[in-house]
């Protein structure tokens, strides 16, 4: 399955639309530093909350005609856009070439990636990510491993730098600073491995402004470590199954719903953060998306058993229970 001139120009077209939408919701908030309503007071009473209502699709276009004029005029906000955009998406177009060079690699037919532009803010980071469709079946269970794998190291191994540099370039803040710079209350945790750099390169996360580089980092590894739960045909479902087998990834996949609706609950309630529930729908879809079956049984070796628990640490380096919090 070879894609022709008509499908690559399709695929950049999606992906062009995507870098045009994450530019611009890379310099809203809460990643960047527009504010969405500026001027806006909170309404006091129901007439004044259905006004706001009436006004929305206006104060929106606004907002982007705005944006959008600010990102070719100043140089700044569109280095910052950019910036932001380029990052997120060398993250998400080296995860989906991981498992589109695996797929080519087992002569296992896929499409190239579709980018899913979405508008801002109605996603925060102006897409909903990157996918494949794989159309031919899987020739064996050490297949579907290392399709399944190859996309979250490749784009671990990609966020990793820009991570760094992202940490490197934090401008690090007063305690007071910090609390006012904090967009709308938001607060967004910070994984295990942005910490653990962070005492590295012996920076305080608490007093640094939230840069581009941090941004398209943090979505990143939020994906990632979505990715690697062990449920229906994401990734780290591909890994359950091919490692355990059916039955396996049938209660991993249920366990794994019940948790995040677990944690889902709590961050509502602990937190004001609804961003668990989300995740929680994924998985009930997921739950219900019977695995591909792969026509060679042959159990995996140890070498791919030990890239399993590599793949457990990057999911556990990465990981956030509650992504964002509202204070």
């Amino acid at each position: 399955m070879r894609p022709s001139l008509r499908t690559w120009l399709k695929h950049i077209f999606l992906l062009l639309i995507a870098f045009c939408t994450a530019t611009i919701a890379g310099v809203l908030q809460p990643f960047g530093f527009i504010e969405i309503l500026p001027g806006v007071q909170d309404p006091q009473n129901w007439a004044e909350g259905f006004d706001l209502l009436l006004s929305l699709p206006s104060l929106y276009f606004q907002l982007l005609s705005n944006t959008s004029y600010r990102l070719v005029t100043e140089f700044e906000t569109f280095r910052y856009g950019v910036s932001f955009s380029v990052s997120l998406l060398t993250i998400l177009t080296a995860h989906e070439a991981g498992h589109y060079v695996a797929c080519r690699l087992y002569r296992v037919d896929a499409t190239l990636p579709y980018f899913l532009p979405m508008p801002p803010l109605l996603s925060p980071a102006g897409t909903l990510g990157a996918f494949i469709k794989i159309v031919s079946p899987m020739p064996s269970r050490r297949a579907v491993f290392d399709i399944g794998v190859a996309g979250p190291i490749a784009g671990f191994i990609a966020l990793l730098p820009i991570l760094i540099f992202g940490l490197l370039t934090m401008r690090q803040v007063t305690p007071e600073a910090a609390i006012v710079a904090a967009p709308n209350g938001l607060y967004f945790s910070d994984p295990l491995l942005t910490q653990l750099l962070a005492k590295m390169l012996n920076l305080n996360l608490d007093l640094g402004f939230f840069n581009p580089f941090l941004a398209a980092a943090w979505i990143g590894m939020l994906v990632t470590s979505l990715n690697l739960i062990p449920s229906g045909q994401l990734d780290g479902g591909h890994t359950i199954y091919s490692i355990f087998g059916e039955r396996v990834h049938f209660w991993t996949g249920r366990i794994a719903f019940a948790a995040m609706s677990l944690i889902s609950l709590l961050g509502w309630f602990w937190y004001s953060s609804p961003s668990g529930f989300l995740f929680a729908v994924l998985l009930a879809v997921m739950m219900r998306i019977k695995h591909p079956e792969p026509l060679d049984h042959t159990p995996l070796n140890f070498t791919r058993k030990v890239i399993a628990a590599l793949t457990l640490v990057i999911f556990i380096l990465c990981f956030v229970p509650f992504p964002i919090q509202v204070r």
